[in-house]
């Protein structure tokens, strides 16, 4: 007999892009589960460029991992680091003037070891996305550029695969075809994207996946509120 993958209740955020403040209101909804059994905070990518203190987010989230352990608290790769670790850009300038001290080099050398997905469940985290087209074979299939890259993204059921793909990168707004929407967006089928665009709202979306039930929530202050397909009318 297999034995049953032990339920786990997944505390996940993207695209951070250099706002701490906003980093730190929505780690203060998830903080205290850390210290819980059977739980976990995955970063989906993209932790610099955009706003003011990338140093200080690296450094929170690396402090968290020094804390809790690199397996309680995941950071995936995005694309944003990928272009600091090609040379393209800096930790601190996007636009690749070549200019960044020597203190990049111990952000580099964190940034190549992350990894580019994370499976929990019957859930695959990700930045941007994968080979939906591979169906099981995903695994082996996606070429890495599509974990961290992948535009534009993908609706609908992923034939061949029984898993939900979480995923950052694209701003829900764009998904949605609504600017005044910056929720989770879920397409009833077997995505959920999260990016909020906080360069624009100041705030990061929180997501909590319950392995145990499969079900998908909303974090915050007060409750947790189950993911509902979006519905364009509703907005």
């Amino acid at each position: 007999m297999i034995p049953k993958e032990k339920s786990m209740k997944i505390y996940c955020m993207s695209d951070i892009h250099g706002c701490y403040s906003a980093l730190c209101d929505a780690l203060e909804l998830v903080i205290d589960h850390l210290d819980e059994p059977d739980t976990k905070l995955i970063f989906l990518g993209d932790y610099i460029h955009g706003g003011e203190d990338n140093i200080a987010v690296l450094k929170k989230i690396m402090g968290l991992q020094n804390i809790y352990g690199h397996n309680k608290v995941v950071a995936l790769l995005g694309n944003h680091e990928e272009m600091v670790m090609s040379g393209f850009s800096s930790v601190n300038d996007m636009l690749g003037s070549g200019e960044y001290d020597d203190a990049d080099d111990s952000y580099r050398y964190w940034f190549e070891r992350l990894p580019r997905y994370h499976v929990e469940g019957n859930t695959i985290f990700v930045h941007a996305g994968i080979d939906e087209d591979s169906g099981n074979a995903w695994e082996y299939c996606t070429e890495d550029y599509f974990f961290t890259e992948q535009y534009p993204h993908r609706l609908g059921k992923i034939h061949g695969l029984d898993k939900k793909v979480v995923a950052g990168h694209v701003h829900t707004s764009s998904i949605a075809g609504d600017r005044r929407f910056n929720d989770i967006y879920y397409d009833g089928a077997s995505h959920y994207y999260i990016d909020g665009d906080v360069l624009s709202t100041g705030d990061i979306n929180v997501l909590m996946v319950d392995t145990d039930t499969d079900k998908y929530y909303k974090v915050t202050e007060n409750y947790n509120i189950p993911i509902e397909p979006y519905d364009s009318e509703a907005w």
